[in-house]
């Protein structure tokens, strides 16, 4: 097992971060990591990495403790942190030759993360002359250095541009094939481009965790409607299996029913019912961000 995590809670002050947190993630997994802000996310993050203890509870990173066996987490573990902290005034090149000479990796080592996270037209520039999307991939780099076993990464696409989030994409789901990589992001299409399995935190406590195909294709289903007229959400949930009721705008809801059955005449039936029209009654294909919204709300 790649990551275990038994029991994991952390207090600040009178504020619980991580309520008894466990879960196991296998070799060779590409996990994402979800939750709203202040959720506990990074706070797990550092723990893992031993940058913070937990107030109790275990955790295993290749089998090493992360309280007893810091030093060889550290280096079975490539981090980036969500401020990725990087040296300025360094350049590209001299700053990834400083962190081989903390890892002992060769210098070819550095050439082939270069060209690995497409730096290799910036490796001449000082790091303070990049751009944020630049200097994420430099964080990156540094992360892969050493080549460990399992990534870390929080919020690893934080300010690309499409172009640099498709490459960044790719360097990550390659890392994949032979590392376990554990990955926080607010990106719900980063998630569903790249994971195998989402677990999903909220309020310091696991909600939900699942492989993506089977947590998309649960038994629910959402229709988009557009009534002639407001309507009391109350009286929207008399119809069976109704889960949410969203009015996204105007008079349109999305609708969400505990239930794989087309529920379209149910709410044809429901308009007729109360004096309303329905203007339009579509299925919509439900998505990672609606699940996301639903399990956090």
């Amino acid at each position: 097992m790649s990551i275990e995590v038994k029991s994991i809670s952390k207090s600040y002050g009178s504020q619980k971060a991580l309520d008894a947190v466990s879960f196991t993630i296998s070799k060779g997994e590409i996990v994402g990591f979800l939750g709203p802000n202040g959720a506990g996310k990074s706070t797990l993050m550092k723990i893992l990495t031993t940058y913070i203890s937990a107030d109790n509870g275990s955790a295993k990173v290749n089998a090493f403790d992360v309280e007893l066996d810091q030093k060889s987490v550290q280096k079975s573990v490539g981090y980036l942190p969500e401020h990725n902290p990087l040296y300025l005034d360094l350049y590209v090149r001299e700053y990834l030759e400083f962190n081989a000479g903390v890892y002992s990796v060769s210098k070819s080592r550095i050439e082939e993360v270069i060209e690995l996270t497409g730096l290799s037209n910036e490796s001449h520039k000082k790091i303070g002359q990049l751009s944020k999307g630049y200097r994420q991939r430099v964080g990156l780099a540094t992360a892969l250095l050493h080549d460990p076993e399992v990534l870390i990464l929080d919020e690893p696409t934080t300010g690309l541009d499409p172009n640099q989030l498709l490459e960044i994409r790719r360097v990550i789901k390659n890392a994949g094939k032979d590392k376990t990589v554990f990955l926080s992001t607010h990106i719900m299409q980063e998630v569903e481009a790249i994971c195998d399995r989402v677990i999903i935190i909220d309020k310091g406590k696991i909600v939900a965790d699942r492989k993506l195909d089977n947590l998309i294709q649960e038994e629910t289903h959402i229709i988009m409607v557009e009534f002639n007229s407001q309507v009391d959400e109350n009286l929207l949930f008399e119809m069976p299996n109704l889960l949410s009721a969203v009015n996204t705008h105007d008079f349109v809801w999305d609708l969400t029913f505990a239930t794989s059955e087309d529920m379209r005449a149910t709410v044809f039936d429901f308009a007729a019912a109360n004096n309303l029209k329905a203007l339009q009654i579509v299925n919509k294909q439900k998505n990672l961000e609606t699940i996301f919204r639903e399990i956090t709300k």
